[in-house]
């Protein structure tokens, strides 16, 4: 996966791009962005990484206790789905970081509007 420090080219700039890079005042850019995305810093949103379903009974559900295994409709490897606010956005993998357990973006899903 790519660094996430790679700051996106302005696409409105007036500066010209040499061989892909993203200008002579990269760092300058970069403050600027940061700059521009500050107002929404602090915006909640919900993020969740689905790894499969289920569909059970009620009664099924009450008889679950700990050490039940759930049986979901996604096999091993299979990518799963992240959603942010409800809306699936990517889909990725399950790491193992420092004994915790994380997710990786494999794809990003395009918005349908």
């Amino acid at each position: 996966m790519s660094d996430p420090q790679v700051p996106l080219p302005d696409l409105n700039a007036n500066e010209p791009m040499v061989n892909g890079d993203i200008g002579y005042a990269e760092e300058e850019n970069i403050t600027r962005i940061a700059a521009d995305l500050e107002a929404v810093f602090d915006v909640p949103v919900q993020v969740s990484a689905v790894l499969g379903r289920s569909k059970m009974d009620v009664g099924e559900l009450l008889k679950l206790g700990p050490g039940t295994v759930l049986e979901l409709d996604r096999r091993v490897g299979e990518a799963i789905d992240i959603y942010v606010n409800n809306r699936l956005v990517a889909r990725g993998e399950v790491v193992l970081v420092e004994e915790k357990l994380g997710v990786t973006m494999t794809e990003i899903i395009k918005a349908d509007n």
